[in-house]
């Protein structure tokens, strides 16, 4: 039958309903992709990525977390090196708290456990108040696990199962390999390994008291010198007032044994620490030997003649 005109212009306007259509889903897609693209491109994507070199199969690792969780690591591991443990004991500790809690100090669990470890004031670790402090928490483990004969020699599970006595000990063997990651880049074997993107919602000044003091939680009194380690009131030891950008002297710790390439180590250490509690703390620069990261750009070459002998941290002005 041959078309009409009316039959005609309604063909003709569905036609054009199709292209027009078919022209915004193509859009969409686009769009799409270069948001995809954007973001696992490393782009200025708020949160934290620590990745490998590459590995045997000449592929790099990688590993996301928030600020909040990157930032709890952060002092899971410094406690640790701290009380001289091996990054064998970092990583089972890592992938504890991987399980326990995702790396978030939480206020409830079963019955009556709290923070990073689950940890229950019943069973005689700590009061409320000392297990949801991640210094104190981290330190407990810590004590618990050097108590383990051989724990070191251990599969992951055993040892982190003797400290936790957990009804689901095989849960914690799925977090090993990112704990590894974690830890290889924290207790600073892998330089420059860690990046973070601070939202920096508000413009809060930072307070160089407060980066000091907990400096000295984690790390223990000798992080800084003297002179630098401040009181509760915030005032430095000689009692000036404490003022920033902050240097902190790198030093092989007991932990590493000591030498050049361990103090290289402990200032990757310090470095990463810095870079991963830079949103809680307000760090805006963190630099050692000739690299410099700065919040929303990530880590950059720059290089000098020295700058291996201390790390600097800048504040949020």
């Amino acid at each position: 039958m041959p078309r009409t005109a009316s039959s005609t212009s309604r063909h003709t306007g569905r036609s054009r309903l199709f292209r027009v259509t078919a022209a915004l889903v193509v859009l969409a897609a686009l769009g799409g992709y270069l948001a995809v693209q954007y973001v696992t491109g490393n782009k200025l994507v708020e949160g934290c990525t620590v990745e490998s070199a590459d590995g045997s199969d000449g592929r790099a690792r990688t590993y996301r977390m928030s600020p909040e969780q990157a930032s709890n690591a952060a002092t899971i591991s410094a406690v640790g090196v701290s009380r001289g443990m091996p990054e064998r004991a970092v990583t089972i500790a890592l992938a504890t708290a991987l399980q326990e809690s995702g790396l978030r100090n939480i206020e409830h669990g079963d019955r009556d456990s709290l923070g990073l470890f689950q940890q229950r004031p019943s069973q005689g670790w700590g009061t409320e108040e000392q297990i949801l402090d991640p210094v104190y928490s981290a330190g407990e483990f810590y004590r618990h696990l050097a108590k383990v004969p051989g724990y070191s020699r251990l599969p992951l599970t055993v040892a982190a199962q003797r400290v936790q006595r957990s009804g689901f000990p095989q849960a914690y063997a799925k977090h090993e390999p990112d704990a590894a990651l974690l830890s290889a880049a924290l207790t600073g074997r892998t330089p420059a390994a860690l990046n973070c993107v601070p939202p920096r919602a508000t413009a809060a000044k930072a307070d160089p008291a407060k980066v000091r003091s907990e400096l000295v939680r984690a790390f223990g009194k000798d992080v800084l010198p003297a002179r630098e380690v401040t009181s509760p009131d915030g005032k430095s030891a000689a009692g000036a007032p404490a003022a920033g950008p902050i240097s902190v002297p790198v030093r092989a710790t007991r932990a590493s044994g000591g030498g050049g390439k361990d103090a290289d180590r402990r200032g990757w250490e310090l470095a990463h620490w810095a870079v991963a509690r830079s949103e809680a703390l307000r760090i805006d620069e963190v630099s050692y030997a000739d690299r410099v990261w700065k919040a929303g750009a990530g880590w950059r070459t720059e290089r000098k003649e020295s700058g291996t002998t201390e790390v600097r941290i800048g504040l949020a002005q």
